[in-house]
């Protein structure tokens, strides 16, 4: 399909763009524009204007180590985040997640920003932000993971407000990524994370399972306890809400979780 008509605008700065966003209560920014553009093609989606970020990669797209965290602009790009030196070593995890995003072209104009922004459930960053307590900065305040997924496509971002920046502890130990799915290019049907820190805790969670992330606490705490991996891997179906669909039950969902979620603790290991 076409889709609707809308105005097109290039932000020159954050603060252009922010005010832009303001002007029209159901405008969109574009950044890669590869969830965006196939909403508005269906017509799921029709915004009367397009606020055009791309160029503030200037302002926008980095990777910075700082003490202890390692800084991510939003509009950093899956690729620039799988090849990254700075990435691999301080958080590869991050790396290998974006080495697994979609197909060629959409990890060389997707960015991190936008994937979060989306709040799709499904989405892989959005579990990691969860699960290691990142901080999501935006063009007003910052924002713990913790509190930035309310529900299913929900965030709390104002209507002229816009990511800036991601802020992830430095997590170089012990880590895996599960996910499962039916292509090489396909969203996960579940997936589950598994990262040990350097206190010697692990932080596990779970993507596409319910209408946000899941941190999986009660795996996290068996283990912490002294549980063997296939005794905590069973409290990853633990607070998951899936919904049936073409691809598996919600019974079959939650059993996945807890399949993968142990392939990951023993991958890591």
């Amino acid at each position: 399909m076409i889709p609707a008509a809308f105005e097109y605008q290039r932000a020159s700065s954050v603060e252009d763009a922010a005010r832009l966003l303001g002007q029209s209560p159901d405008a969109k920014l574009l950044a890669g524009g590869h969830s965006l553009i196939p909403l508005m093609r269906l017509r799921l989606a029709q915004p009367s204007t397009l606020v055009d970020i791309n160029g503030l990669e200037g302002d926008l797209s980095y990777i910075r180590r700082d003490n202890g965290s390692l800084r991510v602009g939003a509009l950093t790009r899956h690729y620039q985040l799988h090849q990254s030196a700075d990435v691999r070593r301080s958080l590869p995890l991050l790396a290998y997640m974006a080495g697994e995003v979609g197909d060629e072209q959409v990890r060389s104009m997707g960015t991190m920003g936008g994937v979060l922004a989306h709040a799709d459930p499904a989405g892989d960053y959005g579990t990691l932000a969860l699960m290691l307590d990142a901080t999501i900065t935006t063009s007003k305040r910052a924002i713990p993971a913790a509190q930035f997924f309310l529900g299913l496509f929900t965030t709390p971002l104002a209507a002229d407000e816009l990511i800036t920046e991601i802020s992830f502890p430095v997590a170089p130990g012990p880590q895996r990524y599960e996910k499962f799915r039916r292509r090489m290019s396909d969203w996960a049907i579940v997936g589950v994370g598994a990262q040990k820190m350097e206190d010697g805790s692990w932080r596990i969670g779970v993507t596409n399972a319910a209408a946000t992330p899941v941190r999986a606490h009660g795996v996290e705490q068996a283990l912490a306890s002294g549980a063997t991996t296939v005794d905590a891997a069973r409290h990853a179906s633990e607070g998951l809400d899936p919904t049936s669909d073409l691809r598996g039950s919600a019974e079959y969902k939650r059993h996945l979780a807890e399949v993968l979620a142990q392939r990951a603790i023993e991958g890591a290991t």
